[in-house]
């Protein structure tokens, strides 16, 4: 077990990034377990992927850790969700275990220290690797558009790739700017203060697992339509399936872990037959060992990313799915893991 799990958990949340960014005897154990294989690399965007496990935003929130997370294995790191102005979140308590079915149940609602302080850090320690920056908007904002807008201004020339994250279910409202009608004129002010960064960084956006098919058709139509780089699919969910245990399963907030596994998959995959794989997907959600990454790969997804399952295993799970990947590719054959991507499409 995670000795982290003893914790209370947003406790733990601290301590995690507190260990990363102040012990480096504990850092360079984890390091000696990290997996380097060409056949797990790959491009996308014109940028490298050694490997296309990363770490999904909502951990290194305020990109305190980045460069200690590269360190652990991971072949990208999104940091975020960052809003502009600093913001408390919800009240405390806002995180809670389930730890019969490996999951997560939280209400932070954008805890964030602003761009200020993000942006200080991310000029005096540049990444060392690909570094994706997850902005949101601040929870009195109305307008959600400047808000975007105003983080893709600060910290786009940091980032290697930017997610505007519409679909937290934590902020009131934000979810309704996954409607069309208000989703296209938000990609479409990000993209123009994106084009006007000299790096002009890839524009993602990551969206809840709950919408309707019609919901789902819509955004994919509108991602064909605007160009968009990427969707990462997906965020919590507001659903409560009957297999959840403990006191903790009436918490709101968005469900993120196993239960989230099969729901964020079958999006993942009506996805990117929707897209008909012209638009690049990252998939997360209940990526909890190589099967399961293996199956998101399979759904469509061409990068992959992880948290609650880390919270519960540890940093030796980066090591042990990756590992797993490349016994799976050799067993089907694959001599490149981008050879397994959409082949269940």
């Amino acid at each position: 077990m995670n000795p982290l799990q003893l914790l209370p958990p947003e406790t733990a949340h601290q301590a995690a990034i507190w260990t990363l960014r102040h012990v480096p005897s504990a850092l360079q154990k984890s390091v000696a377990a990290r997996v380097e294989d060409r056949r797990l690399a790959s491009s996308l965007w014109g940028l490298h992927f050694p490997n296309p496990l990363g770490m999904a935003a909502g951990f290194d929130k305020h990109a305190e850790a980045y460069n200690a997370l590269f360190a652990l294995g991971f072949g990208f790191v999104e940091v975020g969700s960052i809003t502009p102005e600093p913001q408390p979140g919800n009240p405390k308590p806002r995180v809670f275990r389930l730890r019969e079915n490996q999951a997560v149940i939280n209400r932070y609602g954008f805890n964030s220290k602003g761009l200020a302080p993000a942006l200080n850090r991310l000029q005096k320690v540049p990444a060392q690797g690909v570094l994706g920056v997850n902005l949101g908007k601040n929870k009195w904002t109305e307008e959600a558009a400047p808000d975007y807008c105003a983080g893709i201004k600060a910290l786009g020339p940091h980032a290697a790739y930017l997610v505007a994250n519409v679909s937290s279910p934590n902020t009131p409202g934000l979810r309704a700017e996954q409607r069309q009608d208000r989703l296209r004129p938000l990609i479409v002010a990000c993209q123009q203060e994106r084009d006007a960064l000299p790096n002009r960084p890839p524009l993602l956006v990551k969206i809840a697992p709950d919408l309707e098919p019609e919901d789902l058709e819509a955004v994919a139509d509108l991602a064909l339509d605007l160009g968009l780089d990427g969707l990462i699919v997906s965020n919590t969910t507001l659903a409560r399936p009957d297999s959840l245990q403990g006191a903790a399963k009436r918490e709101a907030g968005g469900l993120s872990g196993l239960p989230l596994f099969e729901r964020s998959t079958e999006v993942l995959r009506q996805v990117a037959r929707l897209t008909k794989g012209q638009v690049p997907l990252v998939g997360v959600g209940g990526i909890h060992d190589a099967q399961s990454a293996y199956a998101k790969l399979k759904a469509g997804a061409s990068l992959l990313q992880v948290y609650t399952a880390l919270t519960y295993g540890g940093p030796g799970l980066i090591a042990d799915i990756l590992n797993g990947l490349v016994a799976l590719m050799e067993r089907d054959g694959l001599t490149q893991i981008t050879q397994a991507v959409g082949q269940e499409v």
